[in-house]
């Protein structure tokens, strides 16, 4: 889709970003890991280290220890070097009290402090009580200026 809205003369490199919340956040990381289209990524309320969803996930339904490399393999986190590597900045957000069991808080401080012991240049926001989605107006606006401010900075 990058390279179509580039042929088109709709985009260029350094102009796109890509965001997302549950599996979106995971996929947004997968994104900059392994690819260089964007300059920026904006990931909430994810899981990054599939380890912690030891029973399966999404259409996996091997254990962690019946696959670990499959484990390995598609965990956001084992791919940190990468994405600090990468043209992408990631923002992460997560609700302090997101209870989804695949989705807990861990999950953004721990890819956070992986990229930042590599070098990425990265942010992490968390919003005090509110759950995997938020709700509160204070906790969206505060979301929503990250998301502006990181765009702006990054996104050319």
């Amino acid at each position: 889709a990058v390279e179509f809205l580039i042929g088109r003369g709709i985009g260029r490199m350094g102009g796109f970003a890509v965001g997302g919340h549950s599996y979106g956040a995971f996929m947004t990381a997968h994104l900059l890991a392994h690819t260089n289209y964007f300059n920026a990524g904006i990931a909430r309320s994810g899981a990054y280290l599939r380890a912690l969803t030891p029973f399966g996930f999404q259409a996996e339904e091997r254990s962690f220890w019946e696959s670990p490399e499959t484990y390995h393999e598609l965990s956001p986190f084992s791919h940190a070097p990468k994405i600090a590597k990468g043209r992408g900045k990631l923002l992460l957000l997560h609700g302090t009290n997101d209870e989804n069991s695949g989705t807990y808080p861990m999950q953004s401080e721990r890819l956070f402090d992986a990229l930042k012991g590599h070098g990425a240049v990265c942010r992490l926001v968390l919003l005090p009580n509110e759950g995997h989605s938020y709700y509160a107006r204070e906790s969206v606006l505060h979301m929503l200026a990250e998301q502006e401010n990181w765009l702006d900075k990054y996104v050319s």
